[in-house]
């Protein structure tokens, strides 16, 4: 049986730099992410089957429709192998939330498939096959922090960011990214990408405050006022030095000073909104630190 971990993913900042003639974004981002996970398990088995348990398994099918069952069937036509595999997503972060966790667990199923099945990539062109998943699949997949460009095929590494203490919160409400790019009606903008590595949190913050915002923000508030009270809640919490919404939204995150801090910032903000999700955790840059946490 092989656990891995599905981290959340965030972008940092976020710019739409222009549109191809298919209609799809293209996008300027800095993603990282958050040691907080779902946790993808896979073991040999006959046939080809997905459980969904955590706390918003019930949300998801397991069937087609899922991109883990996606990512498997996909991998399984493009490598020729008929094996079979019982996979298990656990399921802790919400659902079509802007913080990438279809991606992660995607990325995370595909990783450890390639284990199960023994599958060697130098023998098999698997090089479309994260990006035919979705757009943050590529960086999920990647899992360090980076760059993202085109519509999220281009990854260029950005090194180590500060682990910094952050709290995630997600109003219990589905943003669907279509229509947020739909409603968006501002004019394209630069890329905005820095060569310098930040090494502290306030040097992070900075440059993110640089002409580097989420320009998806306002759209997605336009359909979804909630994310405005999340930015005013965390803001309120007591030490957030910085908030922003994540992707196309819902959830949004704060930095903050130390743990302790971002602790209670999640509490009072759960405490405020029960019906929200809040969880406070750490940036980072590289998921290959994380461990997968089985528990449910």
């Amino acid at each position: 049986m092989i656990s891995l971990p599905a981290p959340a993913k965030l972008n940092l900042y976020l710019h739409v730099t222009g549109k191809r003639d298919d209609g799809y974004h293209l996008l300027d981002s800095l993603a990282a992410f958050a040691a907080v996970h779902d946790t993808v398990t896979v073991e040999d088995a006959n046939d080809l089957s997905l459980t969904n348990i955590g706390p918003f398994g019930d949300q998801l099918s397991n069937d087609q429709d899922n991109l883990v069952m996606q990512a498997a069937l996909r991998l399984r036509e493009i490598t020729g192998i008929s094996a079979g595999a019982k996979i298990t997503l656990i399921k802790r972060l919400p659902v079509a939330s802007g913080i990438g966790g279809g991606s992660a667990d995607a990325a995370a199923t595909i990783k450890g498939l390639v284990r199960l099945w023994d599958i060697h990539p130098g023998q098999h062109d698997l090089s479309g096959l994260a990006l035919s998943l979705g757009a943050d699949v590529p960086i999920c997949l990647f899992g360090q922090a980076a760059f993202m460009g085109g519509i999220g095929e281009e990854i260029d590494p950005v090194g180590d960011l500060p682990e910094t203490p952050i709290v995630m919160v997600n109003p219990g409400v589905d943003v669907a990214t279509p229509s947020v790019f739909k409603a968006r009606t501002a004019a394209f903008s630069p890329a905005r990408r820095f060569s310098e590595t930040p090494e502290t949190t306030k040097q992070l913050i900075h440059l993110l405050n640089d002409n580097r915002d989420n320009e998806l923000m306002i759209p997605a508030l336009s359909l979804e006022p909630a994310i405005g009270e999340v930015i005013s809640a965390l803001s309120a919490s007591g030490d957030c030095r910085f908030a922003r919404m994540s992707g196309s939204g819902a959830t949004c995150f704060g930095f903050f000073s130390d743990m302790e801090k971002a602790e209670a910032a999640a509490e009072k903000v759960s405490k405020s909104n029960p019906d929200w999700w809040a969880t406070a955790t750490r940036l980072v840059s590289d998921t290959r630190s994380l461990v997968a946490d089985t528990t449910i």
